[in-house]
């Protein structure tokens, strides 16, 4: 299978793309400019013809990002996986190459599978010591207004992570799939959206910081105990509409995994756009904004 291709360098003191390459189902959209003129930032669009990735479909592309380079990787809405015909399963794959003092910015929207839908999608990272890489991975719980929760058949997302040397330091995979005794819509419940941020590298580091702070302040306030006559037994706490972890991994903590899981899509997008607000000035836009 030919595979797409995405190469961002140095060109007359600016991250440029100097090769782009895409085939049926999928192209790059690379817009001139995004944001203000004193941003150094190459913005790629994915977007797929038919406005999702049917039944069947198999997507695979590499993006290079060079020394010094910045390149955001976006979509233009969700990514909707539409519904399965038969065994038949669809699947993307991202191979990404980040130079030293670059920086990898993958923002998508959130994938919607449709009633039934197999989907599968693979991302490696391969970084140099001094590369930044900020990554978002989310899933909604599908289409509302035709009334599915979590309908789809089986989703697969596994992120990997390697230094230069090839030394692993991040994997993860989430698998969601029906079970013969138990459906997804049953182990989760309300919550609608399952997102998972990964931030590494000195370019990231004051966020790092700041949304590690955050969240600490917003769980302690979810799970403060009630005081005594407030109303409610122990037995009786209220379900937190969104919920949200941070991990550090990597040498020295170097990273920052955060998961989230939220009873509205809304909310999510609510917490990117302000924890990550200050990318603008990397970025010449602000994520999700």
């Amino acid at each position: 299978m030919e595979r797409g291709k995405v190469v961002v360098e140095r060109a007359g003191g600016k991250s440029k793309v100097t090769r782009c390459f895409c085939k049926y189902p999928f192209k790059f959209i690379i817009p001139n400019k995004v944001g203000g003129a004193a941003a150094d930032a190459v913005w790629i669009y994915t977007i797929t013809y038919g406005g999702g990735i049917v039944s069947g479909d198999s997507i695979a592309f590499d993006v290079t990002v060079g020394d010094g380079c910045t390149a955001v990787l976006t979509t233009q809405s969700s990514t909707k996986v539409y519904k399965s015909l038969g065994s038949k399963s669809s699947q993307q794959t991202l191979e990404a190459i980040v130079g030293q003092d670059a920086l990898l910015v993958v923002i998508p929207d959130p994938v919607t599978c449709f009633s039934t839908a197999k989907y599968s999608q693979i991302q490696n990272f391969n970084l140099a010591s001094r590369s930044s890489l900020l990554l978002v991975d989310w899933i909604t719980s599908g289409r509302h207004e035709s009334g599915e929760k979590w309908a789809f058949s089986h989703f697969k997302t596994t992120n990997r992570i390697l230094l230069d040397d090839n030394e692993p330091i991040f994997l993860d995979t989430m698998l969601l799939e029906q079970e013969s005794n138990s459906s997804i819509a049953d182990r989760l419940q309300d919550y609608q959206a399952i997102a998972m941020i990964v931030l590494w590298g000195p370019k990231l580091k004051p966020i790092q910081n700041q949304i590690q702070e955050d969240v600490k302040k917003l769980m302690s306030r979810q799970f403060r105990m009630p005081t005594i006559g407030s109303g409610f037994a122990d037995s009786t706490l209220p379900k937190p509409s969104f919920l949200a972890s941070c991990t550090t991994f990597g040498p020295q903590g170097m990273g920052v995994v955060i998961r989230i899981a939220s009873t509205t899509t809304e909310s999510v997008y609510k917490f990117l756009q302000h924890q990550l607000a200050s990318m603008e000035a990397f970025l010449g836009a602000s994520p999700y904004s």
